[in-house]
């Protein structure tokens, strides 16, 4: 296939993905934003709290193998 009909169908396909616009389901929207608290972030909160842990734990050893060299 020539590069003028490659470019000439890359640009209808990124035109029709440019202008598409899917079904918004805005009660679903709503009921999201309205929930205060979501599941997912309840769900992953108790991983928040030990990654900040460790990664304080590893500039701590960063810092004593920079004072020891």
């Amino acid at each position: 296939m020539g590069r003028g009909r490659q470019k000439a169908k890359h640009t209808k396909v990124a035109r029709e993905l440019k202008y598409y616009s899917p079904d918004t389901n805005y009660s679903a929207l709503e009921r999201e934003l309205a929930n205060e608290h979501s599941p997912d972030y309840d769900k992953w909160a108790e991983y928040v709290e030990s990654d900040d842990e460790e990664d304080e734990d590893e500039l701590d050893e960063e810092d004593e193998d920079a004072r020891l060299a």
